[in-house]
C-alpha cells in the first residue's frame, strides 16, 4: 500500500479548532473530503483543502497516483508553538495573550494498491507510432442552423418607454 505524507506547520489557528474540521473527512476519499471542505463554513477549513490539494497533487505527479483511488487514512493535529503576546489591561498592569499555533500530518492511502495512471502520449511520439489524426467534419445539423445575428445600439420598446416615463431624477 502506496502511502503519501504532506504536512502543514505552523498553521495560525488553535489546534482544537481545527481538529473540529478535522474529524469530518478521516476515512473520506479525497475528492469527498474536498467538496465537504469548501462547503464548510469554519475559518480552519481554508488551509485544509490546500494542504489536501497539495497531497492530491504530490500523489499524482511524484507517486504516478489516481486521485480517484486515494483516501484520507489518518489526519493529525497537533500543538505547535505559541507566540506570546500582551493585552493592556488597567492600572498599567498587561496579561499575557497566547497565540497558538497547529501541526497537521496528512496520510493519503490507495484504496486499491497498486492502480497507476497512465502516462500521457507525447505528440512527437504519436508521429513515430504511425498515428494519424482524423480529420473533424461539421455534422448536417450544424451546417443547417442560421447564425445567431445581433443587433447593435439601443433597444426601444415598451419597457425602456415606461423608464423614461416614470423614473426622471431631472425635470427635463
Amino acid at each position: 500500500m502506496a502511502k503519501v505524507i504532506t504536512q502543514l506547520n505552523r498553521y495560525r489557528i488553535a489546534p482544537r479548532k481545527v481538529r473540529a474540521v478535522v474529524n469530518l473527512i478521516k476515512g473520506m476519499p479525497v475528492l469527498d473530503a474536498v467538496s465537504q471542505l469548501e462547503f464548510l463554513i469554519k475559518r480552519p477549513s481554508g488551509g485544509i483543502i490546500k494542504l489536501l490539494k497539495s497531497a492530491i497533487a504530490n500523489a499524482e505527479n511524484n507517486f504516478n497516483m489516481v486521485k480517484e483511488n486515494l483516501i484520507v487514512k489518518s489526519i493529525a493535529v497537533n500543538e505547535g508553538i505559541k507566540l506570546k503576546r500582551f493585552k493592556p489591561k488597567g492600572f498599567g498592569r498587561a496579561a499575557a495573550i497566547q497565540k497558538k499555533t497547529s501541526h497537521v500530518r496528512l496520510i493519503l492511502e490507495e484504496k486499491v494498491p497498486g492502480l497507476k495512471r497512465q502516462e500521457a502520449v507525447r505528440p512527437a511520439e504519436r508521429e513515430q507510432a504511425g498515428y494519424v489524426p482524423a480529420k473533424e467534419e461539421k455534422s448536417i445539423e450544424d451546417a443547417k442552423r442560421p447564425s445567431i445575428k445581433r443587433e447593435l445600439g439601443r433597444k426601444s420598446g415598451i419597457i425602456g418607454n415606461l423608464k423614461k416615463k416614470f423614473f426622471q431624477r431631472k425635470v427635463v
